[in-house]
């Protein structure tokens, strides 16, 4: 297709503009061949006719399309031209906010002027490893790129950084070589990388300045190579310096300042280690003060200092070098304010004792006269004699100044030959990656010899990069097979000839400074001779003799030839060196060491540190200065050499280039120039790539892409198979010149704007086909919208009909109602009326015989006051009376009663002596015991009598009470009745005259009540109307209150909980970060044992270096090997189990003790956070429980006394139980004269054996118990009796604590536990009389026990005896004191009867109330204590039947060898136990851990067989208390796990299966170590299990950092298994098929989303996530940790994808976003097949999902952006501002998102706390937890397989 036919209707086309460069227009008509004019649009909205060239009749430039626009490389533009460029680059950087972009091979940076967050650790971690295409342009691609190639090409490699000055240069090289020392680290534990980074800050201060263009400019060009070993780690760098601007020392133009390190020295010349410079401030200094600029602003020249100095130390530089430094930099300050004075024209002085000068010379450590001397004059040297001469002010000036700027450079070379020692390293250099920061192409006002030598060496980096551009275009051809022709290419050839070849502009230059009258306008004329009119590159200007023109590659260049000569010489006087070179100060001399052996002027200063070889001259008497010149090296001559060894260099390596371009030059940020930046793309060579590319095939496509594109413009027919054929047919069709297309092996290759014409064909065709779909729809809705407006409107018309019916029907039924509401309101009216009055009528009736009424109660009541008064006196009296009566009764009683009890006191002292006596000798114990027992029957007989009979007495009583009662109810009322007939006789007389007196009266009050009462109820009425309307105010201020409070309350309940909520979150943040704390610092202890491990095993090779006929091992065999090879030496040569056990004996408190110190910080915040909790709820719930504590108290008090009489009656029961046990030993006691009895199943003897161990102690604690809770009875039935009846219980009670004294049940378990060590000791030496002997110490032993229990039987019965006693005497003198009341209450009157037997009731009722509640209280109390007491009996009880059941067995073994019968006794005492001999520890941690494969484990055995079999092993070692045992086996299988997991660390079934087991391990170090939180799920048989003597907390926290390690290395073998997975499956293969299109791409060709062979898809991640699933199931790992896994996995998945995304501009579409959100629905599937919605994993990818949406929402209004706002909460403001930067449209049917709408979000989220970062940490992981998940697997019943090889160990 013709490029004309392009140019239709509508077109936009770029034109020239004086402005803006270039400016954008649309064609308003077609273009036809021949036209002259162009009618125009601009965009401002003005027409213009833009007139064709009649010559050359070139048309202006097509615009690319939209969709092209922003793209990463300029290369995949359809329209390659300098307007595409310009605002291809204008968009990414002004819209986009992107500064770096790819043009081919070249990396553009254009410098923002501002610091941007895309540089750190994130971002570098992102890039590693990634394909250059893959993400967008960056710094760290190139680097990524060069490092790859470096490692996969073995080749070295360079990173070409150019640009003018402030362009960025240094910081773009800065930050390459941060990369390179992040990604590869060092070889050595030197830091080497830290070392080269920290060389930056010195060569910065000694070789960069402020000037017009840059606050930071580098005034040299530099050469970093950093080297790499074969492992390609860092191991050195070395440096090399080019063209240090030194005149720079002596002068600086206006806002330019002098070099760094100068400004610093002043700004720290306070500092106490500075004063002997005696510096001040820069503007004492002519060297620093020139430029009038002394300060940066936003730096601090003194922190900048103490950065050098630190950098200095770091890089080996001592302190007093350091200080030698400073103290030659101080003395050429002071050098520049030397002055001299004229003498004449010729000749000058120094003033005498000139401080500066002085100054200088102390500090140079020169004297004084003689540099004042040789400042002042030069020596002459002829060939006869040698002549001093004088030289004038400006000589000596000048003079001074070269010193100076010689001084400095040898300075400078000085201190990069220190900096390149540093960097050296000993190991041999594999490969090195070099980067080259020079400047760039350079045109000013006034251009002098420093710019010359710039454009000279551009020149030189120009070609090498024209050359190598060619090659890669011309091997891309080759490579796909396609015919090419020659490109033609720019060549600066010639250019470089002009300059460099022999008569050129260096070599005359030379030739004029070796003449002895050589001035810069000879030189001048020489060049005008030579090449002015030969040369088409060399100009002479029109107005000047003194200048002269060369067309460079960029630009023409006026260079100035006056001081040519001078700096191309450097002169400096020999003298004065020599002063130098005698200085006192060491250091001095250094610096002129190589002009020993030269003396020349013009070193190589200026040129770094590369050596320039020189040829050896002859000595020659008398003609010194003959060598001298001889050996002279101009500048020009030193930079060419330098420059051709670089070239050198550059073209032995791979090159990568990056173009630094200024936006502009007033700094600032994210301002674009136009024509400065044409400017600077025409000079660095950015627009020849794109001339070359778009000479050739500047647009490729490969066969897949391009049909994924296209395929809209194909028909079904022409889609075939082959895709490639498919293609070939449509470009035909569609193209029909062939030659602007070429069919490659694997790509199309099109011409410059074949590209843009079939998107114009694609976009009208996708345009037709919306045309038709809206036709269709839009009359489709139209039609929609007819049939709805007619059905409204019927539906309208039916509702009007409707109302105007309803309104007539309204009208009716009004009428009537206002007539029958006539009628009513009018018969309303008339009884209102009626009703009033009769009202009034009734209330003066009413008011009259109330009055009436009233006078005639108030006399009856006064009269029967009276009466009552009478009554109570007379009783008051009698009462009295009464009392006093009984009191002296009462007393006597007392007194006499007092004197019996001390009688029947010393009666029972004498009856209990007695029984003492009794108790020591042991004649006819049972016989008394006996008659005891009856006495205490009889007892009970008589107590039983007794009792029937009291009942009998109280109910003759109850009887004649109530017949007395009944007789004096009757006289009083007869009494009463007649008293009051009399009173009524008289009253009814006194009435009848007080009745006619109140009558008159009443009538004559009448009339003024009747006034009042009209007054009164006028004044009520007025006071109620008040009341009610200040009623409702106060109900309205009453309600509001009220409302306000419940709000009040709301809002105090809401931020309570809200504060609440937020300090629980803020505790769990807080317990998450430190878990990651914790978490971060094993990982990094495991990473340093690790490194210790490997460090230690290098030094054993060290130390143990076989022969040298020996090979040496690879370092890549695993540390197991490598251990028992060392092993196997040793074992050779010397004893094993010395060499073997020394080393675990010192890594045990090695590996230990770490561990040990951090273990309790996490249970310390797991404590905290519980108590925080349970604060929470003990607020929440305290009102509740007030409530149910009120609600509860009497039902609980109900239940406790109903459950206190239940374990009463048990305990009787008991107690009968236990004598009939008793009865039977006595029994089987009275049987031992029976020739039988020692016979071992005879009778006695099973019953002693089988029930003296445990119904003995059983009887004595149940005794206590019985004993205890009578006594508390008898303490309860006390508390109603009273208090001189309380000595018996009190005596009672003395008992019981005597007994308790006494110790008899502790006497009974002695005498048991002596029984039972005796048998253990005499065991082993039985035979048969022995054992009866045994037997007979036995039954003594039980005689003892029996007889003890008897007497404490007897002492109990009399006790209950006693307190029987002293019941019924407290029950005679209550019932004396019942009928003294009874008496009492006779003479009382009625109500003050039933008064006072209430009251009486009631105190006695709340006194018994609290006595039982005392009662209950110490009750349980006691139940508590005696339950305490029995756990602790009866473990020690176990433990002496384990003791005996030990030492009984070997005495069966032994003395039973030929009964095979008991071996069946060993599966009951089987324990679930192994055991293990002590030398075969290694062979089962060996056949366990080491060598076992986990595999055939997970599938033929149980889970967590391994972790069983080491705890049943840790439970025999605690079993035998063998604490060396237990910690040897604990600690190897601590560190075989590490062994195992180091050694094969990389698989994921190792690492789940060691992770799994070693969780199992702990959890049954949990599960049987005897707490109880931990034994609450536990069958008895597995709390039988439970570790008895030793505590394994801390070896449980060790295990638990060990599994914390474990699961932070299968993480990172998860990480590493999905990496490559993710970005490929989640974001680059198209899941929903022909949603996204493919765009066209440059030459930094992408990942295509088609699925291929190769490539991953998100079916492989699934398939991936099932694989992990499956295997972590099989291994058995607990539930809640797969979770954690799962969750963990999630993370890393939406981290990297959205990284990913966040640094891919391509991938930022509508589409994109559709098919992420599909991808992770597919992952939410995939969690919910799993039962894993609970585990958080969702919740992980909630970025990614807010991100997909992100792209797709609407991006244009403010409701869109505060949309946004709300639903991106989970994104940070930096990752929503970069989404939409990157957002790029796929059609044209899409729009980008405009800068004001970013703008409108930065503002709504500007308050947002959130973290600056941009991208998420995929390296991030959580903090993991072991929630306890006990085992309900029973140790007994696990068989150990044979396939384990575990046959040394045996059950036991």
């Amino acid at each position: 297709m013709a490029a004309s036919e392009l140019y239709t209707k509508f077109a936009r086309v770029w034109i020239p503009d004086p402005e803006e460069v270039w400016k954008s227009a649309e064609l308003l008509k077609d273009y036809k061949p021949g036209d002259k004019v162009l009618l125009l649009h601009l965009e401002e909205g003005k027409d213009l006719e833009y007139c064709l060239d009649p010559k050359t009749k070139e048309l202006p430039h097509l615009r690319n399309p939209d969709i092209l626009v922003g793209e990463n490389d300029l290369t995949a533009l359809s329209y390659l031209h300098e307007p595409a460029v310009l605002h291809n680059l204008r968009v990414r950087f002004i819209d986009s906010k992107l500064i770096y972009t790819y043009c081919g091979i070249v990396l553009v940076a254009i410098n923002p002027y501002e610091q941007l967050p895309i540089y750190g650790e994130d971002i570098i971690n992102a890039y590693s490893g990634q394909n250059m295409g893959d993400m967008d342009p960056h710094i760290f691609a190139v680097a990524e790129e060069a490092y790859k190639q470096m490692a996969r090409d073995e080749r070295n490699q360079s990173i070409i950084v150019s640009g003018e000055s402030g362009a960025g240069k240094t910081v773009s090289a800065k930050y390459a070589m941060r990369y390179f020392a992040t990604v590869s680290g060092s070889a050595s534990e030197a830091n080497v990388e830290e070392k080269v980074l920290a060389s930056n800050p010195i060569m910065e201060s000694i070789g960069n300045a402020k000037t017009t263009r840059n606050d930071n400019s580098s005034r040299f060009g530099k050469y970093i190579e950093i080297g790499f070993d074969k492992r390609y780690r860092i191991i050195g760098a070395n440096m090399r310096t080019y063209l240090l601007e030194k005149s720079r020392v002596v002068f600086q133009a206006e806002e330019e300042r002098n070099y760094h390190i100068f400004y610093q020295l002043c700004a720290s010349a306070k500092l106490p280690e500075f004063k002997m410079l005696r510096l001040g401030n820069a503007n004492d200094f002519n060297y620093t003060k020139q430029g009038g600029s002394p300060v940066i602003e936003g730096v601090d020249d003194a922190k900048e200092m103490a950065h050098t100095r630190q950098a200095c130390t770091l890089l080996g530089i001592s302190e007093s070098y350091q200080m030698g430094i400073f103290r030659i930099l101080a003395g050429i300050l002071h050098l520049g304010n030397v002055g001299f004075t004229s003498r004449d024209a010729d000749s000058c002085t120094i003033p005498p004792k000139h401080e500066p000068l002085c100054i200088f010379c102390d500090l140079m450590g020169v004297d004084y006269e003689e540099m004042c001397h040789w400042l002042c004059h030069r020596k002459l040297a002829t060939a006869t004699e040698t002549y001093i001469k004088p030289i004038s002010k400006l000589q000596a000036t000048n003079a001074r100044d070269a010193l100076a700027k010689h001084i400095y450079a040898k300075l400078f070379n000085w201190i990069v030959d220190h900096v390149n020692q540093a960097l050296h390293s000993a190991v041999k250099q594999h490969s090195f990656i070099g980067v080259l920061d020079i400047y760039g192409f350079e045109t000013f006002e006034i251009n002098s010899f420093e710019q010359f030598c710039i454009n000279y060496a551009n020149e030189k980096l120009q070609q090498q990069f024209n050359m190598h551009v060619f090659k890669l275009e011309q091997e891309e051809y080759m490579k796909e097979q396609i015919p090419w022709t020659l490109i033609d290419f720019y060549d600066n050839q010639p250019c470089i000839n002009l300059i460099e070849s022999k008569l050129g502009i260096l070599d005359l230059l030379d030739e004029e400074c070796k003449m002895p009258k050589g001035t810069d306008d000879t030189w001048a004329q020489k060049l005008y001779n030579t090449h002015l009119n030969k040369c088409a590159l060399f100009e002479k200007p029109r107005l000047s003799n003194k200048a002269f023109i060369i067309q460079h590659f960029a630009d023409k260049v006026e260079y100035q030839c006056e001081g040519f000569l001078e700096k191309n010489k450097d002169t400096v006087f020999e003298e004065q060196i020599k002063v130098l070179r005698s200085s006192k100060f060491k250091m001095l001399p250094e610096l002129f060491q190589d002009d020993e052996k030269a003396i020349s002027p013009t070193s190589a200063t200026s040129l770094g540190r590369t050596p320039l070889t020189r040829a050896p001259a002859k000595p020659t008497k008398g003609r010194p200065g003959q060598m001298a010149k001889e050996h002279k090296k101009t500048v020009g001559h030193q930079f060419r050499n330098s420059l051709h060894l670089l070239m050198e260099t550059l073209n032995a390596t791979t090159p990568h280039y990056v173009r630094c371009i200024k936006p502009n030059d007033f700094k600032f940020p994210f301002t674009f120039d136009e024509k400065r930046a044409v400017q600077q793309l025409r000079a660095c060579g950015v627009l020849e790539t794109i001339r070359i590319s778009a000479a050739g095939f500047p647009s490729r496509w490969t066969y897949q892409e391009f049909f994924s594109r296209y395929r809209v413009l194909m028909k079904q027919k022409d889609v075939l198979s082959d895709r490639k054929q498919t293609c070939k047919n449509v470009l035909e069709k569609l193209i029909l010149d062939k030659d602007k297309y070429q069919f490659g092996k694997t790509k199309i290759f099109f011409r410059a704007g074949q590209v843009a014409y079939l998107e114009k064909l694609r976009a009208d065709k996708l345009r037709a086909a919306c045309i038709r779909i809206q036709k269709t729809i839009r009359g489709w809705l139209l039609r929609k919208k007819y049939l709805r407006m007619r059905k409204a409107a019927i539906t309208v018309q039916r509702y009007v009909r409707g109302y105007q019916a309803r309104c007539y029907a309204k009208f009716l039924r009004r009428t009537k109602a206002a007539t029958i509401i006539q009628k009513y309101w009018r018969m309303y009216v008339v009884c209102r009326r009626y009703k009033i009055k009769r009202a009034a009528t009734i209330v003066l009736q009413s008011y009259l015989r109330g009055y009436l009424a009233r006078n005639r109660y108030r006399k009856i009541l006064r009269e029967h006051k009276a009466v009552i008064i009478q009554k109570w006196v007379r009783g008051w009296l009698a009462r009295t009376h009464y009392k006093r009566s009984m009191h002296a009764i009462i007393y006597l009683q007392c007194c006499f009663r007092r004197m019996m009890a001390k009688r029947e006191l010393k009666k029972l002292k004498i009856e209990a002596r007695s029984v003492e006596r009794y108790k020591k000798l042991h004649i006819g114990m049972e016989n008394k015991i006996m008659q005891l027992q009856r006495k205490v029957d009889e007892q009970n007989k008589d107590y039983k009598c007794l009792m029937e009979k009291l009942t009998n007495l109280e109910g003759i009583y109850n009887s004649e009470t109530e017949k007395l009662r009944s007789d004096l109810e009757r006289l009083q009322l007869s009494e009463e009745e007649a008293k009051v007939a009399t009173g009524r006789v008289l009253s009814l007389q006194e009435e009848i005259a007080k009745l006619r007196k109140d009558l008159e009266q009443t009538r004559s009050e009448k009339k003024c009540i009747e006034e009042r009462a009209d007054r009164y109820k006028q004044e009520t009425e007025q006071l109620v109307s008040n009341l009610k309307e200040e009623n409702t105010l106060l109900k309205q201020e009453k309600e509001s209150l009220n409302h306000r409070i419940v709000e009040q309350a709301k809002e105090m309940t809401e931020t309570m909980e809200k504060k609440l909520v937020e300090e629980t979150k803020q505790l769990e943040l807080d317990l998450n970060d430190e878990r990651l704390r914790y978490q971060n610092l094993l990982n990094e202890f495991s990473r340093l044992e690790e490194r210790y491990d490997d460090l230690k095993e290098e030094m054993t090779l060290m130390v143990h270096v076989p022969k040298p006929g020996h090979k040496r091992t690879d370092s890549t065999h695993s540390s197991n090997e490598s251990e028992y090879i060392f092993s196997s030496e040793i074992a050779e040569m010397e004893d094993i189990p010395l060499r073997t056990e020394e080393p675990t004996e010192k890594k045990v408190p090695l590996d230990m003790s770490l561990f040990l110190k951090l273990q309790k910080r996490v249970t310390e915040l797991e404590q905290e956070k519980q108590v925080m909790q349970d604060e929470l709820d003990r607020k929440e719930e305290q009102v509740l429980r007030s409530k149910a504590k009120e609600e509860e108290r009497p039902q609980i008090r109900g239940a406790e006394l109903e459950y206190e009489s239940l374990k009463r009656q048990e305990l009787e029961s008991e107690n009968k139980k236990l004598k009939n046990e008793l009865n039977e030993l006595r029994k089987a006691l009275s049987e031992k004269s029976a020739p039988e009895v020692t016979a071992p199943g005879a009778p006695a003897y099973r019953v002693l054996m089988e029930q003296l161990t445990s119904v003995s102690e059983e009887l004595d604690v149940r005794k206590e118990e019985v004993l205890i809770l009578r006594s508390q009875l008898v303490s309860q039935k006390e508390a109603i009796q009273p208090k001189n009846t309380m000595t018996d219980s009190t005596i009672l009670l003395e008992d019981v604590q005597k007994m308790k004294d006494k110790g008899e049940i502790a006497q009974a378990y002695i005498g048991l536990k002596e029984t039972n060590r005796s048998s253990a000791l005499d065991c082993h030496e039985l035979n048969e009389d022995g054992e009866l002997w045994l037997v007979y110490e036995g039954l003594k032993q039980a005689n003892r026990l029996l007889e003890s229990q008897l007497q404490s039987q007897k002492r109990s019965h009399e006790n209950e005896a006693e307190a029987l006693r002293g019941e019924i005497q407290s029950l005679k003198e209550e019932n004396n004191r019942q009928q003294q009341l009874l008496a009492q209450n006779l003479q009382l009157p009625p109500e003050a009867r039933i008064e006072a037997s209430l009251q009486h009731e009631i105190t006695r009722l709340t006194n018994e109330n609290l006595d039982l509640m005392e009662q209950l209280e110490k009750q349980d109390k006691t139940v508590r204590k005696l339950k305490k007491q029995l756990k602790v009996f009866a473990k020690k009880i176990g433990e002496l039947e384990v003791g005996q059941m030990e030492n009984i067995s070997p005495g069966q073994i032994i003395d039973e060898p030929i009964r095979p019968v008991n071996i069946p006794r060993k599966e009951k005492d089987f324990q679930g136990m192994l055991e293990y001999k002590k030398e075969d520890e290694q062979k089962l941690v060996k056949n366990l851990i080491l060598e076992l494969k986990p595999r055939g484990v997970a599938v033929n055995l149980i889970p967590g067989l391994p972790a069983y079999i080491l705890f049943m092993c840790v439970r025999h070692a605690d079993y035998l208390n063998d604490d060396q045992k237990v910690r040897s086996l604990l600690t190897s299988t601590i560190n075989s796990i590490k062994k195992v997991l180091k050694k094969r660390g990389d698989d994921f079934e190792t690492v789940s299966f060691w992770l799994s087991n070693t969780c199992r391990f702990l959890h049954c170090l949990k599960q049987y170590s005897g707490e109880e939180g931990f034994m609450k799920h536990n069958t008895s048989r597995q709390n039988e299990h439970c570790l008895t003597n030793f505590d394994l907390a801390e070896y449980r926290q060790v295990l638990s950092d060990l599994a914390i390690q474990i699961y932070q290395q299968l993480v990172r073998v998860l990480e590493n298994i999905l990496q490559p997975m993710i970005v490929s499956g989640m974001l680059e293969h198209e899941t929903i098929q022909g949603v996204s299109g493919v765009k066209p791409t440059g030459l930094r060709k992408r990942t295509s989303s088609i699925a291929d062979e190769g490539t991953y898809t998100l079916d492989s991640i699934l398939r991936q996530l099932n694989s992990f699933h499956s295997v972590m199931c099989q291994h058995g790992m607990d539930p809640e940790l797969i979770k954690q896994v799962v969750k963990q996995m999630f993370y890393i998945v939406g981290a990297i994808t959205l990284n990913n995304l966040l640094l891919r501009k391509d991938m930022c579409s509508w589409s994109k976003g559709m098919q992420i959100r599909y991808n992770v629905s597919q992952l939410e599937e995939w969690l919910r097949d799993k039962n894993l919605m609970n585990s958080g994993a969702k919740e992980t990818l909630e970025p990614l999902i807010q991100a997909a949406q992100l792209l797709q929402v609407k991006k244009k209004t403010d409701d869109d952006a505060e949309a946004i706002c709300s639903m991106c909460n989970a994104l940070t403001t930096a990752q929503i501002v970069k989404v939409l930067n990157l957002y790029t449209p796929v059609n044209e049917f899409e729009e980008r998102v405009s800068v004001s709408f970013i703008r409108t979000i930065q503002m709504r989220l500007r308050d947002r706390k959130d973290s600056p970062q941009l991208l998420m940490d995929a390296k991030h992981i959580f903090p993991v937890t072991f929630p306890f998940n006990p085992s309900s697997l029973a140790l007994e019943t696990i068989q150990i397989p044979a396939s384990l090889g575990l046959g040394f160990i045996s059950r036991v």
